[in-house]
């Protein structure tokens, strides 16, 4: 769902710049916070950003001025909070913009805030909600995966939509044409998304369980379990 540079009116474009900036500023306070604290969870991070990186670069075409592809904000925003994936997006945002030619500048706040604010956010309360309801940890990472990517679509639906109102029917009518276009490539995306992120977490959770279990993503108790029924002494 990159917007492509200087598709949006410039007014508009600084107005997204705006108010992504609170969050871009808070995310990188909470980047230096986690390293500080966590040291150890130094890979994590860069194996969060990396996997966001290569999953939003695979670009398909879609809406003119637009894109549609997975995000992969949705795993980072479950393992570290979204405040983090809201600094980590943006940085994989503008070296997708300077090196591959993916988005803008001048449209980097608008697919920030999409992106690397609005989807990690949705992505993460998905999350949460099934851990209260107590549904398996792949349904809750598969969960926060879909919702991530979707809600990243959805407002990047808006922003196009407010950009270029429809004559007839506005901006709510635009935004549902929009909204039409991308799920025809985006809600399978969005399946495909959900289930790369169980494989990526059950790997994690055999190469960097005790990581998991200081962030807090992976109970203790249910990591020992987890353990015995695979026959490895906890």
């Amino acid at each position: 769902m990159h917007i492509a540079e200087g598709f949006l009116p410039p007014a508009q474009a600084a107005a997204w710049t705006v108010v992504a900036a609170p969050f871009v500023i808070h995310g990188a306070v909470a980047v230096v916070r986690e390293v500080r604290e966590r040291p150890e969870s130094r890979l994590l991070l860069g194996a969060a950003g990396a996997f966001t990186f290569v999953l939003s670069a695979i670009k398909l075409p879609s809406v003119t001025g637009s894109s549609s592809h997975p995000t992969g904000t949705g795993l980072g925003a479950v393992l570290f909070r979204p405040p983090v994936m809201a600094f980590l997006g943006t940085v994989v945002l503008l070296f997708q913009a300077l090196l591959l030619a993916h988005g803008g500048i001048t449209t980097l706040g608008a697919n920030a805030f999409s992106m690397a604010i609005v989807g990690p956010w949705v992505g993460y309360l998905a999350w949460r909600l099934a851990k209260l309801a107590r549904a398996p940890m792949a349904m809750g990472i598969f969960a926060a995966m879909f919702c991530a990517d979707l809600s990243t679509y959805c407002t990047t639906s808006v922003q196009l939509g407010l950009a270029f109102p429809d004559p007839s029917s506005g901006v709510l009518g635009a935004t549902l044409k929009f909204l039409s276009v991308f799920a025809v490539s985006q809600i399978p995306l969005a399946i495909l998304e959900g289930l790369a992120g169980i494989l990526i977490f059950r790997v994690l959770r055999r190469v960097a369980l005790p990581e998991l279990i200081g962030l807090g993503v992976v109970e203790r108790d249910n990591a020992e379990v987890a353990k015995s029924n695979e026959g490895v002494q906890p």
